[in-house]
């Protein structure tokens, strides 16, 4: 008898080995989807800045990032079946407030940039759940660039502010230094 329970706890620690294992290539699989996904949108979305920034100036491309950012923002989370944002502890529009994992997360970005880690290398993600269904959760901070100081630095000009103002009259996203995290892309899978 003892025999058949020791084959037994050996089978079954095999076998959670094997889940283990199984659990771990998921969540690798999970976070290169994630980082591909947030990758892919921000490609996009600088792209479609810079180009408007180009052409039309700084003060005229606040109104495509307002129209344009949502679009690719809901294009590029129907193409990779997930959904992919942006967020931030100070939003611009007020769609992209941070629910409380993600503000969490942010937070938790800002102490470790205390601590002197790269912004660019921040990220984090878990397999949480989300009402009440399991979900795959990735967050990576994005860094405040020269180019970001236009529209979200300490000192925007008086023409440019007033046409934020006038898309975002409760926008928060001013202020920042070269280095600061401006945000960070958050991406959610959901596990079956």
């Amino acid at each position: 008898m003892r025999s058949i329970f020791l084959s037994l706890l050996v089978a079954s620690s095999a076998q959670a080995d094997a889940q283990a294992d199984v659990q771990a290539d998921n969540l690798q699989t999970l976070l290169n989807q994630s980082r591909q996904a947030a990758k892919t949108l921000g490609m996009e979305l600088k792209q479609t800045l810079q180009m408007s920034m180009k052409k039309k100036g700084p003060v005229d491309s606040i109104s495509v990032c307002n129209m344009k950012a949502p679009e690719i923002t809901a294009r590029v989370s129907l193409e990779k079946n997930m959904k992919v944002a942006r967020t931030s502890l100070k939003v611009r529009n007020p769609e992209n407030k941070p629910d409380a994992w993600e503000e969490n997360v942010l937070k938790d970005f800002e102490k470790r940039k205390e601590q002197g880690e790269p912004v660019k290398q921040m990220e984090y993600f878990e397999l949480t759940k989300r009402n009440g269904e399991n979900v795959f959760r990735y967050m990576k901070a994005i860094p405040t660039g020269e180019v970001c100081l236009t529209c979200h630095g300490e000192n925007v000009s008086g023409l440019l502010a007033g046409k934020i103002h006038s898309l975002y009259p409760d926008d928060r996203a001013t202020g920042f230094n070269t280095g600061d995290i401006r945000g960070a892309f958050t991406v959610t899978i959901e596990v079956q």
